[in-house]
C-alpha cells in the first residue's frame, strides 16, 4: 500500500511540474524573449543535463547515422517546430488556456495513426475527436469565452504544439528509434536541436545573450528547462516502474495543474465558457486515449520526448 501510494504522490508530483513549465515560458516571454532564442538555450540546458544523467547511466550517446536521423527528427517535430508556435501563441493567450489546448494531444494523434496505419478506426474515438473539436469551438466561438476576443486569432497556433507532439508519438510508434533508449533520445535531440536553434536565433535576431544580466525571464527559462529534463527523467522511471497505463494518466493532471499553477502565479480568471471547453475536451481526450496496454506503451512518446514547454 505504501508502495503504491509512493507511485501516485509522485505520479502527482511528475503532473504539477510538468504543468509548472507553462506559467514559466509566459514569464520567459513576457521579457520581450522571442522563440529562437528561448528553444536554443532551452535546449543547451537540457542537453548538457541529459548528457551528464547518460553518463552517469554507464551509457554513451549514439553517433551513428540512424541515431542522428531520429535525433534530427524529433529536434524538429518535438521541440523546434511546436516550441516556436507555443512560444508566440502564450505570448498573447493566457497559460492556463494554453495547457488545455495541449491536452489535445491525442486528439491529433489518434487521425494521424489511422493515416499511418498504426492504429484502427473506432467509434468511440471518433467520438471523443468530435468532442475535442467542440471544445475548440467553444473556446473561440462565443464572444465572452476568451479575456479578449481578438484573442481568438492566436488559438490556431496554439493547436500547432500538440498536433506535432501528436505527430512525435506516431512517428516513433511507425519507425522506432533505431534502437536508443528515451534519455538517449531526449539528450540526441536536444543537442542536435540547439545545432539548429543557434544559427536561427542568431540570424532572426531573436539571440539571447546571457552575460546582460538576469531578470525573471531569465530564471523561468532556466527553471523550465531544469524542471522538464528531471520531470521527464522520472516519469521514464515511473513507466518502467507502475506502467504505461499508470504513467500515462500524468497528462490529466498537466492540464489540471496547469490551469491551477497560472492562476497562482500570474492571476488569471477564466470565463465559464473556458471551463466547459475544459471539461469537455478532457472527457474527450478520455474517449479517444487507446484502452489497451500495448498501445498505451507506444503513447510513451507522445508525452514529448524533446519538448517542452
Amino acid at each position: 500500500m505504501n508502495g503504491q501510494l509512493g507511485l501516485v504522490l509522485l505520479l502527482v508530483v511528475l503532473g504539477a511540474g510538468w504543468a509548472l513549465t507553462q506559467p514559466l515560458a509566459k514569464i520567459a516571454v513576457s521579457g520581450g524573449y522571442q522563440p529562437f532564442g528561448l528553444i536554443f538555450w532551452q535546449l543547451v540546458i537540457g542537453s548538457a543535463v541529459m548528457a551528464v544523467m547518460t553518463l552517469l547511466r554507464g551509457r554513451v550517446l549514439p553517433m551513428h547515422r540512424a541515431a542522428l536521423r531520429v535525433y534530427l527528427v524529433i529536434a524538429l517535430i518535438g521541440t523546434i517546430l511546436p516550441n516556436s508556435a507555443s512560444y508566440r501563441a502564450i505570448a498573447h493567450l493566457p497559460s492556463g488556456l494554453i495547457s488545455i489546448l495541449l491536452s489535445l494531444v491525442p486528439m491529433f494523434a489518434f487521425p494521424l495513426a489511422l493515416i499511418l496505419a498504426t492504429e484502427r478506426f473506432s467509434w468511440r474515438r471518433l467520438v471523443g475527436l468530435s468532442m475535442g473539436a467542440i471544445g475548440v469551438w467553444i473556446l473561440i466561438g462565443p464572444r465572452a469565452s476568451l479575456p479578449d476576443p481578438a484573442m481568438a486569432v492566436w488559438v490556431p497556433l496554439a493547436l500547432v504544439a500538440p498536433f506535432f507532439y501528436g505527430l512525435e508519438g506516431n512517428v516513433i510508434a511507425k519507425w522506432g528509434t533505431a534502437g536508443l533508449d528515451p534519455l538517449q533520445v531526449l539528450a540526441g535531440a536536444s543537442f542536435v536541436g540547439a545545432l539548429i536553434a543557434w544559427p536561427l536565433a542568431v540570424m532572426s535576431g531573436q539571440w539571447i545573450n546571457p552575460l546582460t544580466g538576469w531578470g525573471a525571464p531569465d530564471r523561468a527559462l532556466v527553471a523550465s528547462s531544469l524542471i522538464h529534463v528531471f520531470v521527464y527523467a522520472a516519469y521514464v522511471w515511473l513507466v518502467g516502474r507502475a506502467g504505461a497505463v499508470f504513467a500515462a494518466q500524468v497528462s490529466y493532471l498537466v492540464t489540471g495543474f496547469g490551469v491551477f499553477w497560472a492562476m497562482v502565479l500570474l492571476g488569471e480568471r477564466y470565463s465559464g465558457y473556458i471551463w466547459l471547453a475544459g471539461a469537455v475536451m478532457l472527457l474527450g481526450v478520455f474517449l479517444v486515449q487507446p484502452r489497451h496496454k500495448r498501445q498505451l506503451q507506444n503513447q510513451d512518446a507522445v508525452i514529448k520526448l524533446a519538448g517542452d514547454d
